[in-house]
């Protein structure tokens, strides 16, 4: 009934619909990407991906099965590890960034690990963490008006990673990023992104099931200069503890239950790497598309502006505003359903088993994707369109329970939703009420997938002070 509602209201909309790959058989689909060379899985995405329940992703050694079905997706990513613990290629990909942390661990690690870093987690409350979060707002829209001054364009990746970055160094480390190491990291990362084995499409099909994968030197590289910049934020906190009181102070006094020891300074850098990357990427994968489809969309804008000046007024935003603006949040749940950053949550067989009717054999790739999930033909209507509006009260009850899962389900869920969706709620509000944003050029926005959603090619744009 619900998705006969919104084909009945949808079919004949005119709603933007923003930039995808098109939907091709799997052949062809595979042939696009081994064209273009560049290992962007989203291309990879048959046609009948967005429309069966689970089902093959092409043809492998070891076998990959992706799964739509809501009930099925709850009951791979609740499991405990036990019999879905994380992908090997996942594992293998992120070790030499982020080590053993607790992003790849599963089982009896991942719970020591969870048990020592839960009191930190406090301090991702978004009361707590509001004032680090204005407070880097506010010094990047100095940054901005000097790109209105100048008239320069500017990479909206790049301005969204060294915005994001510095909300979350304030928030574990206390301090403000340095533009310098801001840039470094989004370069780093990006040659991180783009090269790493897991997205070799040859080591995908024609590798066996845990085989161990070594890294292209320049990987390896990226990632040292990456946990040198972390470890020089972690070493203040090191040699003057007392001095401070944020996440990296909690993660740095954490012990083990049972031992009684401490992490290690590597382990401190696996772990503050994993809140520091994973709560700066992927906000500003979000956030670049948010600011594209909106220089793409000055209509909306104008309503947003509306909503800001009948909520907020001209004065400073507060915290408590954060939650009065549907509209601002719903423009950026819908981003989250186009543009998942998680495009895809690989997990792998242990044993021979069973998902429902489908048969797995041990090593085979299980994987969830929330942007197969998210533009589904059976749960949303118009899935490629934009549409911020599916997203308001009166509308979300149409929604499919299960059908949108940007940050996870299960025991690996996101521990930073909340504080995810208030930063980007104060972010998208302070730049639309003080700026426009508009394309520098027309060359084509192609969305890839490697390990989060971005744009193939940095996005450029101009701004001008209202």
């Amino acid at each position: 009934m619900n998705l006969l509602f919104w084909r009945l209201t949808m079919s004949y909309s005119n709603h933007f619909v923003p930039p995808h790959p098109k939907p091709l058989p799997a052949l062809p689909a595979l042939a696009r990407v081994l064209w273009h060379g560049d290992g962007n899985l989203l291309e990879l995405m048959p046609g009948e991906a967005y429309r069966f329940d689970f089902g093959n992703l092409g043809y492998s050694r070891r076998s990959t099965v992706l799964f739509n079905q809501p009930e099925l997706v709850r009951e791979i990513l609740r499991d405990d590890g036990s019999r879905f613990p994380k992908s090997d290629l996942m594992v293998n990909a992120l070790e030499p960034l982020i080590g053993q942390s607790i992003f790849v661990t599963d089982g009896a690690r991942w719970k020591r690990q969870r048990g020592m870093i839960d009191p930190a987690f406090s301090q991702l409350r978004v009361s707590h963490a509001f004032d680090a979060m204005q407070s880097a707002v506010l010094d990047h829209l100095g940054v901005l008006d000097g790109h209105a001054d100048s008239g320069d364009s500017f990479s909206l990746d790049m301005a969204m990673s060294h915005l994001t970055a510095d909300v979350i160094c304030r928030t574990i480390f206390s301090t403000p990023l340095a533009a310098g190491v801001s840039s470094d990291v989004f370069e780093d990362f990006t040659e991180f992104e783009q090269s790493v084995a897991q997205v070799d499409i040859f080591r995908l099909i024609f590798q066996r099931a845990w085989a161990k994968m070594s890294q292209p030197p320049g990987v390896l590289a990226a990632c040292q200069r990456i946990r040198g910049h972390l470890g020089d934020l972690v070493d203040p906190h090191l040699e003057n503890p007392g001095a401070f009181n944020d996440i990296a102070s909690d993660v740095i006094a954490a012990k083990d239950s049972d031992t009684g020891e401490a992490f290690t300074r590597e382990e401190l850098i696996d772990q503050l790497g994993v809140f520091f990357l994973a709560g700066h990427e992927t906000s500003a994968s979000a956030l670049t598309w948010v600011f594209y489809l909106l220089a793409e969309q000055p209509a909306l804008v104008l309503r947003l502006r509306s909503e800001l000046e009948q909520v907020v007024g001209s004065g400073p935003i507060h915290f408590n505003h954060v939650k009065q603006l549907p509209l601002v949040r719903a423009v950026f749940r819908e981003t989250l359903r186009l543009y998942p950053p998680i495009t895809f949550i690989p997990r792998v067989a242990l044993e021979n088993c069973q998902i429902g009717p489908r048969k797995l054999r041990r090593g085979a790739l299980v994987m969830v994707s929330p942007w197969t999930i998210h533009r589904h033909q059976r749960y949303w209507g118009d899935p490629d369109a934009f549409i911020p509006d599916r997203f308001l009260a009166e509308r979300e009850s149409s929604i499919q329970e299960g059908a949108y899962i940007p940050f996870g389900v299960g025991p690996h869920t996101c521990i930073g939703a909340g504080f995810a969706q208030a930063e980007a709620v104060l972010i998208i509000a302070e730049l639309v009420r003080r700026f426009d944003f508009s394309r520098a050029d027309r060359q084509p926005v192609r969305p890839a997938a490697r390990l989060t959603t971005r744009p193939a090619q940095q996005i450029k744009l101009h701004c001008r002070r209202l």
